[in-house]
Parts: C-alpha cells; structure tokens; sequence
C-alpha cells in the first residue's frame, strides 16, 4: 500500500511546475525533471526518483542550489527527525557531532531532532535489513555491503542532488564501486578502508619491514613482537591473493575460489604452509585490532597489521619513530611474493523508507562534501574519497595514507559473498595454530565452505 501511495504522489509532484514535493514526509525535489523509469527492489518501496540542476549540483553552498533547498523548506511544515549511525569510535562520534551541527547551522529557520547512533560498520548491513523502516535515515556502511543493501531495497538511489554532484567530486573508483549497474545508490565517504603496515622506525629500518622474513628476524632479536589478525578473514585473503589465487563473489551471490588449487603457479598448499611457518615464529602474535594496540602502547609490539582507524594509537605508541608502510613479501617455496589485501571503500546510504528522504540526502551530501570528508579524515585518519579533500596537504602527507596508497597496487576491491567469512577464518585460526596434518585436506573443506551456495550453511 505504501508504494501504491508514494507512487501516486510522486507522479502528482512531478506534474507541478516546481516539483515541490509532497509534504513534509516525502522528497521535495531539487529542480529539474524526474528521471525516467525505476530501478528498486521489490523489497523496498517506490523509490523517489528526481535529477537535480546543473547549477545545483556544482555548488556546496544552499545559495547555489536555488530553488532546491528553498522547496525542501518550503514543504517541512514541522521539526525535522532523523536518525544517523555511524562507527561507535570516539573520533567518529566528535567529529560527526562536530559535523551535524554545522548542518543544522547552516539551515536554522528548520528546528531539527538529529539522533547519532553508534553503529559497527560490519554489523550495518545485517541491523538494516533487521528493520529497513526502523533503521537509521543515514548511516555509514563498507563498500562489500552495497550490493545486498540495493538488492533488498533499503537504500534510496541517488537521482537527485541538491549541492554537489557525487559523481564529479570523488575518486572514479569510489563512485563505480558505490554504483550498481550504472545507478548511484551511496555517497562515497572514504577510500581507505584496506590494510598496510604500522611500525616504529625508532626499532625497524625500511629493510626490516619489506619482508615477513626479516621482520621477524629483527622483532626476535629485539624481544618484541609484530601482529596481524591471521585467522580474520579479511587479512587472511592477502596471502593467497599476493600468490595469484582467487577469491570473489559471483553474480547470484556464492563465491569462487581457488585457494585449493594444485595446479597454479603457487600451489594453495603452498601458501598455506608458508602462513604456518610465519605463525610459528615467537615474535609473531595473532591479535585482533584492539589488542595489537595495547601491545604497542605498552612497548612490546613494534609492527601490526593494520588499518587506518586504528593510526592514532600508533602515533600514540611510536611517538617520532610513528611510520607505516606497505605490506611486506613473504616467501613461498623460496621465492619472496608480495602480498595483497583487500580495497575497500566507505559509504553513506539513505534509507529508501525515510519519512524525510530529502533532509536525509541533504545531511547525507553534506556529510561526504569536501570540507567534512577533510574534517573526517583528519580525526580518524582515513583517507577521503572526495578528491580536493584527499589532496589536501594535511591528508596527502599522512604516513598511513601513503602506506596504503602503495599497497593499493597490490589490492582487490572487496567484493564477497556471506559464506567467505565463517569458513577462511576457520582456516585463518588452523594455520595459526598448525594442527593439521593434511593441509590439503585443510584447504578443500574450506574452499567447500566458501563456495556453497549463497543463503547455505
């Protein structure tokens, strides 16, 4: 019934000359002509489909939008609710508070009731679809979770826009990975969500740290530790990567992969000893994020596996010796191969089912422009997809920022299916601890796991 309602009132707000919406619940358009056709799910509801002026779209300011926002203005005819989750990190919690106020400023004839949630980012996907009408209006969610967002219809694509095209201000590759069949359906956030090497130069010199080998070698030596979380799933993709094996998902959702494969240039067996081998060294310590920064902060580990949210308790740790780098060679049957890792991308969804779709892609354009994707970037070191932003002299010149940007040519975007996750981190922890005694027979039940049919357990 409600998308038989919003449909009727989409078609009337179309006929008006203005395209001035359809009251305080729906989108009031910015000007222009509705885009033809539709593109949703049949899971979610009519989407509210509009195209906004060149002129709209090339401005940050509400005085260049014109019209637009004065007809979202026009038709709130009461307080303005909207619900906001982002990362449950105090960084992201400042700065997004620092951020929605400067929205609510920038409009302060409409009385806002803004609420920020804290959201994990990895758990975003599954809250929404718990609830697509209760979710958040906005939220903040990885690039890997896109495509089972739109194919449920829970997020509201982008036609229209009232400030600045998404389109032109961010990387291509963060506005292809947040599209799906050409459609924008996010808003590119950030472009650093992959993993590198922290460590302190005041211990390890550039030659430590190219290669697993010497790196363990030098922390030995030294009595210390280095870290990575091997048995998660989304590091452990890097050594199989690195050495030409594959893993993604396919089009109706399960997964290929070859990570057992006996006929490639690095055998998966191969690889899956060599990870064996850099586990049993004492310096090496399977640790989870948090862990690995109270092991730097306390003085015993000197290098981790890592990613850029977790940059200031390594500056914290390291002090002047703080440096990072990409991710370093291990060695497979003798010879040293570069690792890879995954690339990924954050973005920011509105909830198709928003009783106020246009003050949510408004906040939502306005958190991704260029002076709050800088505002982000410098509060949790993650790097911004809005090119001015990522250019800017206090971003470009982060030590994170650059490791990351060299092992980004090492890289895959993130595109996997549900069943990847359970059965490689099983994996990830057998080869940590090393009780296996066929690593064959290892390998074929995981890959089994991984590539059983979407929805199969």
């Amino acid at each position: 019934m409600r998308k038989k309602i919003m449909s009727l009132l989409l078609a009337a707000a179309m006929g008006a000359s203005l395209l001035a919406g359809c009251g305080s619940q729906g989108l009031p358009a910015p000007e222009g002509t509705a885009a033809e056709g539709t593109g949703g799910s049949e899971a979610g509801p009519e989407e509210k489909e509009v195209s906004a002026e060149d002129g709209a779209k090339e401005s940050g300011t509400q005085a260049g939008a014109g019209g637009a926002i004065d007809n979202l203005i026009a038709a709130t005819d009461g307080p303005v609710d909207l619900v906001l989750w982002c990362a449950e990190t105090e960084q992201y919690q400042t700065v997004m508070k620092q951020i929605v106020d400067r929205f609510q400023a920038a409009y302060p004839d409409v009385e806002f009731h803004i609420t920020i949630g804290a959201e994990s980012e990895a758990n975003c996907k599954d809250d929404v679809l718990a609830d697509v009408e209760a979710a958040a209006d906005v939220f903040v969610f990885p690039d890997d979770q896109l495509v089972d967002l739109v194919n449920a219809g829970a997020l509201q694509r982008i036609d229209a826009t009232f400030t600045y095209d998404p389109a032109q201000t961010n990387s291509a590759s963060t506005v292809e990975a947040a599209s799906v069949d050409g459609t924008l359906y996010a808003y590119p956030l950030t472009a650093s969500n992959g993993y590198f090497l922290f460590y302190d130069k005041n211990s390890l010199t550039e030659e430590d740290v190219a290669s697993w080998d010497n790196l363990l070698k030098a922390c030995e030596e030294q009595g210390k530790t280095v870290g990575m979380e091997v048995s998660g799933a989304w590091y452990l993709y890097g050594f199989f990567a690195g050495a030409g094996l594959e893993m993604y998902r396919k089009d109706d959702g399960s997964n290929f992969c070859n990570w057992n494969a006996t006929d490639t240039t690095y055998k998966g067996a191969d690889v899956a000893e060599a990870v064996s081998q850099i586990c049993k060294s004492p310096a090496m310590v399977n640790c989870v994020n948090e862990d690995a920064q109270a092991f730097a902060l306390n003085g015993e580990m000197i290098a981790d596996v890592n990613g850029t949210w977790a940059t200031t308790a390594f500056q914290e740790a390291y002090g002047d010796g703080y440096a990072a780098a990409k991710l370093p060679t291990f060695t497979v049957n003798g010879e040293q191969v570069q690792m890879g890792s995954f690339a990924g991308y954050k973005f920011v969804g509105v909830n198709a089912y928003s009783k106020n779709t246009g003050w949510a892609m408004l906040l939502a354009e306005f958190i991704t422009n260029e002076e709050s994707q800088e505002a982000i970037g410098v509060a949790t070191g993650e790097g911004p997809a809005n090119l001015k932003a990522a250019a800017s002299e206090e971003i470009a010149s982060a030590p994170a920022l650059a490791a990351l940007s060299e092992q980004s040519e090492y890289a895959d975007i993130q595109r996997v299916g549900d069943n990847y996750w359970s059965p490689a981190a099983t994996l990830g922890e057998i080869l940590v601890e090393g009780n296996y005694t066929d690593v064959q027979a290892v390998l074929d039940d995981a890959v089994e796991g991984i590539t059983q049919a979407a929805g199969g357990n």
